[in-house]
Parts: structure tokens; sequence; C-alpha cells
């Protein structure tokens, strides 16, 4: 595995710490990662998401969704089974697991529900008013100057 050293780009920039870690996460990450258990990443709407995760034999309280700052963190604990069973094949995991996604900025988890063995996550992207584009008037005519006012 090849290891890249990113201190240059963080002396020499003011701001983008978090595209540096973002990198430095990616370029460091464990190429044998988990694939289980499998999701589906689908764009629903204009700025809006959601994250469908297979999630067959978990109950809904052995779930658990949680976002904090920038990252959506869904985990699984199976509880303990009760009773004597013996599996002549066991092919559905149940094992746990813990699934991170990294959110864009303005990105917010706006629910989950649990169907059919299917956990899905609906994201929306709210961009604040401050970072809308708007439109500037155009007049014409004489431009007004405005003259400041000593206290």
């Amino acid at each position: 595995m090849r290891s890249y050293d990113l201190s240059p780009l963080y002396r020499a920039t003011v701001g983008f710490d978090r595209m540096a870690d973002l990198l430095d996460r990616v370029l460091t990450q464990d190429s044998t990662a988990s694939t289980y258990p499998p999701y589906n990443i689908e764009k629903t709407q204009d700025g809006a998401y959601r994250i469908s995760i297979a999630v067959a034999g978990f109950a809904e309280d052995e779930l658990s969704v949680e976002q904090r700052e920038q990252e959506l963190i869904v985990a699984a604990r199976k509880a303990a089974e009760a009773g004597d069973r013996t599996y002549l094949h066991r092919g559905i995991a149940t094992r746990a697991f813990e699934k991170r996604f990294q959110l864009a900025d303005h990105v917010r988890v706006t629910g989950a529900t649990h169907e059919n063995g299917m956990l899905h996550v609906d994201l929306l992207r709210e961009v604040p008013e401050a970072l809308k584009p708007r439109q500037i008037a155009i007049t014409t005519g004489a431009s007004k100057v405005i003259e400041a006012q000593t206290a």
C-alpha cells in the first residue's frame, strides 16, 4: 500500500483542512474494507437522497442511525438469541456492523424507515439563503452616490 504525506498541503493552504482530511481518509482507507451489509445510494429528487441498507434479520430496536456533524453512522447489534437452535445451514448474516457515510455541507438526515428487511435513510441538502445565488437588478440613468454622514 502506498503512503502519501499530505503535510505540505496543510502548511501551504488556509481553510482547506476539511478537504485535506477527506483526501487523507480516502488515501489511507483500507482497500479490503467490508462490503457488509450491501447498500444503495440514490437521488430521489433535486437535493434529496436515500441510502438503502439491506438489514435482513435485524429488528428496529437493534438498529441505530446517528448523524454527527458531517458523518452518518448506521450500526446494528444483534440481541442474544434465546433458545437452543440448531441450524443446518445459516446463510443470513446477522453479525454486528457499523457503516459510516461522509455527508456534504448542508446535508441533514430527515428520517429513517425499516421495512421488508431494508433500512432507508432519507437525506436532504438545504443550502442556506446566504449561499444561494441572487439576481442583482440593473438600473439605467445616473448612478447615485451615497455620501457618508458625520456624526
